[in-house]
Formats: C-alpha cells, sequence, structure tokens
C-alpha cells in the first residue's frame, strides 16, 4: 500500500480523538477491518467517549477481543462508504449501543481498504438515517434477533438476487393481529398450516425457502416472534404513508401504507439497484445503498414495482 495512504489513513485515526472531543461524542464507532493498528486508535480517545469497533468476521472479532473494547458484528457485503454507516449504525441503534440525541463519530472506508472517512453525526438529527427518533422504540414489537436476521436476509437477497437475477422483495414484520387486517393472498400461502417452530426465520434451514419464495409476487408477513405467516401477499391497508421519493413504485407504496396503519416495519429490496430501505410509521427510516459494481453500473433507481 502505498505510504500516502498510510499517512492519511494514519491521520485520519489520529484526528478520531480530537474530533470526538470536540463533538462532545459518546460513542466512536469503526471498523476495524480498516484499521491496521487499534491500539493508535484507542490511544487517541479520551473517557467519556466509548468505543466500539465493527466486525465483518471472526478474524476481526478476535483482533478486537484483544483490546476488550466493545464490538458490533455486521454482515459481510459490498455497500457504499454511507451504506456501511448506516446498516452498522441501525443494527447498534436496535441493541442499545447508541441512544436518542448522542453524537458519535464513524471511521470507515472503502472494503478491504484504510479508512478515509470520518463522519459526526447526531442521533435524530439525521433525517436519513434516525427518522423514527422520539417515537416508541424500533424493537417494541420486534424482536431484536428478527429484525437483525430480516435484515441480514435482505442484503444477501439485494446482493446473491435468486440464481444470478435481481429480485425486489418486501417483508413486514410486527403485530401480525393489526397487518393480518389489511392482507389478501395472490397465491395459496405456501406457509400454511406448519407448526410456527418449522417456519420461524431464525431458524437457517429457512434461509433458502425464504429466497425461492421471494421471486413470487407480494410481500412476506412475519410475527415480530420471526414466525412466516404468508408469502405472496397483497397488502391493503388503504391509509398513505408519506409521499415517496421519486422513482419508487407499488412494493415502496405498499411498505409505507402498512406501516402508517399498524405497528410495523417493513424492508424492502429494489430489483433495479439492491438498495434496501426499511420503513416505519409510513415513512422511510433509512435507506443502505449497494456499492456500485463498476463504471456501467447504473446510477439512479429506476422504478419499481
Amino acid at each position: 500500500m502505498a505510504q500516502g495512504t498510510n499517512d492519511f489513513s494514519n491521520a485520519i485515526i489520529d484526528a478520531a480523538g480530537r474530533v470526538a472531543k470536540s463533538a462532545s461524542a459518546g460513542t466512536l464507532m469503526a471498523y476495524a477491518d480498516g484499521i491496521d493498528d487499534i491500539g493508535r486508535l484507542l490511544d487517541s480517545i479520551k473517557p467519556p467517549t466509548g468505543v466500539v469497533m465493527v466486525t465483518r468476521d471472526d478474524r476481526d472479532v478476535l483482533r478486537v477481543r484483544d483490546f476488550k473494547v466493545k464490538h458490533l458484528a455486521v454482515p459481510q457485503f459490498n455497500l457504499t462508504r454511507m451504506g456501511q454507516i448506516k446498516m452498522a449504525t441501525l443494527m447498534a441503534f436496535s441493541k442499545g449501543m447508541l441512544q436518542a440525541g448522542e453524537v458519535f463519530v464513524f471511521l470507515t472506508g472503502v472494503i478491504g481498504k484504510r479508512v478515509d472517512t470520518l463522519v459526526v453525526m447526531e442521533v435524530g438529527q439525521e433525517y436519513e438515517l434516525f427518522q423514527s427518533v422520539g417515537q416508541p422504540k424500533l424493537t417494541e414489537h420486534i424482536r431484536r434477533v428478527v429484525f437483525e436476521r430480516v435484515l441480514t436476509l435482505m442484503l444477501e437477497l439485494a446482493h446473491e438476487g435468486r440464481e444470478g437475477k435481481p429480485i425486489g422483495t418486501l417483508m413486514v414484520v410486527g403485530d401480525y393481529r393489526e397487518v393480518h387486517k389489511f392482507c389478501q393472498q395472490n397465491i395459496i400461502n405456501p406457509f400454511k398450516g406448519y407448526p410456527e417452530k418449522e417456519r420461524n426465520i431464525l431458524d437457517d434451514a429457512m434461509r433458502e425457502t425464504v429466497k425461492e419464495f421471494a421471486t413470487i409476487d407480494g410481500a412476506f408477513v412475519l410475527k415480530g416472534t420471526g414466525v412466516i405467516m404468508s408469502a405472496g401477499t397483497t397488502l391493503t391497508p388503504g391509509i398513505a404513508g408519506d409521499p415517496l421519493p421519486q422513482g419508487l413504485g407499488a412494493r415502496h407504496s405498499a411498505a409505507a401504507s402498512i406501516t402508517a396503519a399498524t405497528k410495523s416495519i417493513a424492508m424492502t429490496v429494489s430489483e433495479s439497484t439492491g438498495d434496501i430501505r426499511i420503513w416505519r410509521r409510513g415513512r422511510m427510516i433509512t435507506e443502505i445503498e449497494k456499492a456500485p459494481r463498476g463504471p456501467s453500473s447504473p446510477g439512479a433507481d429506476k422504478p419499481d414495482s
């Protein structure tokens, strides 16, 4: 690696502590695989700022454990820099590692390379990231482990598609007694009649089953406990969510509407771009952008039904 790159990354790491102090940051988060010398980073951070190292694989976990600091395990996917930040901070927020109103500093970079980006954020002030702050807890009606499993599965669908083909998907998770009032089946429900323990998304055996049925038009509907209640489901809440960003279609409209009408969250994967959007109370909480594959990759979302 070029010496200039090393110097630049070290300068950012050395500056992290000064920035955290100046911003009165409660937490500094950093991707461990982008930092060769974790000790150098920790030496720059002074209380009361805490440190959370974000890990993508077992090797990173072992490195972090040597320093006895908090770590957050995230799926290993090729996301943009802001996509990486959004995914990690959303998971940290759901785990209680970040609190409403807290200022935090984040270090990241291109996957597989040293950190090159320092971002300062305040939970609740970044419109696109934490629009739900001040509402009931994100996981009030959803087990945290279920939320994280659904997010991971949606990331897999966004990056792998099905048999090499991109697919668009919608999953709704939450208070099924409310959501069920607005459900109609497009097809015979493939999950009907099976014991709940055999159709829980926390069961690793369900991953391929979900990916197979993700090609069917309609939504997956899950209880907050992770039990999959239906697939190929049309949602008819009759309540409009907030106006959609330009280029988003029926799938996203359904996600906005069902979350406006019920105590639920929805996650969508765009068939055209692979971007993941998370919806709550009729509006988009955040958008996690997939990194472009190359110069020929499309730069904008296309209308997505």
